[in-house]
């Protein structure tokens, strides 16, 4: 996995970089496993922008993910690893012997034509393989955790991530999360060894702002240089300051740095260092 530059043939291609896709063996995806994704251009039922900074951008088909990973005790071969536009990872199309196939996050240095299995009986340490937290050893990396036995994976989704598992209990496994907050996750949540692929991803330069129109990303104005109408930043003559003591949103909350979690959370039990 490497990052391709450009020569400054073009203003767009000065500073643009691009994923290499060196580890994809397949441009189109499995027809069983996509369906329609309906736009979402930041707009309601009138046509008034609820959501700033959202626009169409390219077309693209939403690629079935098996978060979950439920079908136990079944071997896969790894078939092929591909290029999902709805998210910064690659995904691995998996066929299992009973002859269904399904898409999960493909981690990194997985191999095609590797088997790997889903499972809570057998405790097998191999890039790929899902069991429950209890029966991977400390130290280890995983990805795509459960919060909840049975919802399916929900931490360390993106490319790059993963948690690492410091400790057990009892009754619960003690994680530390990409965010480097430590928290304990239920010893019966599934998680997947290894890292997410595309390690890289955040090293990517966009180039030109065309690129991210592309992504469905509208230009984004700062509070700062719009008239006092628009943003609570706005106004003054020339480059003068903000005008208040901490930043606001452009309806007057606080932002930057001001914590939003509520406190009386059921779950703030479980994290021990945030």
């Amino acid at each position: 996995m490497s990052i391709r530059t450009y020569k400054a043939y073009t203003p767009g291609t000065r500073n643009k970089t691009v994923s290499d896709f060196e580890i994809i063996t397949k441009n189109k995806p499995c027809k069983n496993l996509v369906i329609h994704k309906p736009f979402k251009y930041g707009r309601n039922n009138q046509g008034k922008i609820t959501s700033r900074h959202r626009e169409r951008g390219h077309k693209k088909q939403y690629r079935l993910i098996d978060f979950k990973r439920d079908k136990r005790d079944i071997t896969a071969k790894v078939a092929s690893i591909e290029y999902d536009p709805n998210r910064n990872a690659r995904i691995a199309l998996l066929h299992y012997k009973d002859g269904t196939k399904s898409y999960i996050l493909c981690p990194n240095n997985l191999k095609i034509g590797s088997q790997i299995i889903s499972s809570i009986d057998n405790n097998i340490i191999q890039i790929g393989n899902s069991l429950p937290l209890y029966k991977i050893p400390l130290g280890l990396i995983v990805h795509n955790i459960e919060l909840t036995p049975g919802r399916g994976g929900q931490i360390a989704r993106s490319a790059g991530t993963y948690a690492r598992i410091i400790a057990k209990d009892e009754n619960f496994v003690t994680l530390k999360l990409p965010s480097n907050e430590v928290r304990l996750v239920k010893k019966q949540c599934i998680a997947t060894i290894g890292q997410v692929s595309n390690i890289e991803s955040s090293l990517i330069t966009m180039g030109k702002a065309g690129r991210n129109r592309w992504l469905g990303k509208r230009p984004q104005v700062r509070g700062l240089a719009m008239n006092p109408v628009d943003h609570p930043h706005g106004g003054g003559e020339g480059r003068s300051p903000i005008g208040r003591k901490h930043p606001v949103t452009p309806w007057g909350k606080p932002a930057l740095g001001v914590k939003t979690r509520n406190i009386k959370k059921n779950s703030s039990k479980y994290i021990l260092q945030k």
